[in-house]
């Protein structure tokens, strides 16, 4: 190039000019602001009543792990001490063990805790027993056991010495995928957790 020449680019589509971008296509359109807004709007209308019920199915599952937790103590509890253990639920979500001393009718009080937020034991409409079927005519479903205790071998009996089955439901009340139940077999004192997912019950 000879002296005082000069070159002029001229700027093509989305190259910068100055502090700028030239831009080669425009922006969405007010109909697709539109339509990506209501999809938006139905999609959180469908969702908040899910949202609503997810806060009592988690205060649920922490109530079943506290009624599992203390059947498991209560259990172990009876075989390292070898003394029965009476297991008392009261108040709507209230929880005990008692330790049943030697000789009766001498009582020590091993464990007492009541379950969180509105969580109570109760039944839930419409919704079923367990698969273990071992009846759900009330919350605290032991048959006619006046009494439930664990005994030194682990067992579940009732006030006459004799095994008993039994089943414990807790929920939220009124919300239908909040139920939970835990279940005990009183041959051998196995202790099961359930939760209801809407349609069936799940083993947890």
């Amino acid at each position: 190039m000879g002296k005082g020449t000069s070159v002029h680019f001229l700027p093509e589509q989305g190259a910068m000019t100055g502090y700028s971008w030239v831009r080669g296509e425009s922006g969405f359109s007010l109909m697709e602001m539109l339509v990506v807004v209501s999809l938006v709007a139905i999609g959180a209308g469908i969702a908040m009543p899910l949202i609503g019920q997810w806060g009592p199915a988690l205060q649920s599952d922490g109530a079943l792990r506290v009624v599992m937790g203390l059947l498991v103590q209560a259990r172990e509890t009876a075989i390292t001490q070898r003394r029965d253990m009476q297991v008392t639920f009261t108040n709507g979500n209230q929880v005990q063990i008692i330790r049943e001393e030697v000789p009766p009718p001498a009582t020590t009080l091993i464990a007492n805790q009541f379950l969180e937020s509105n969580v109570q034991f109760a039944l839930i409409p419409g919704v079923p027993d367990t698969p273990d079927a071992f009846g759900n005519a009330n919350p605290i479903s032991f048959g006619a056991a006046a009494t439930i205790q664990f005994s030194p071998d682990g067992m579940l009996l009732d006030q006459a010495g004799n095994p008993v089955n039994g089943t414990v439901f807790v929920a939220a009340t009124g919300v239908k995928v909040s139920a939970r139940a835990a279940t005990i077999m009183g041959a051998t004192g196995r202790i099961r957790g359930y939760r209801w997912n809407g349609v069936f019950w799940k083993l947890i």
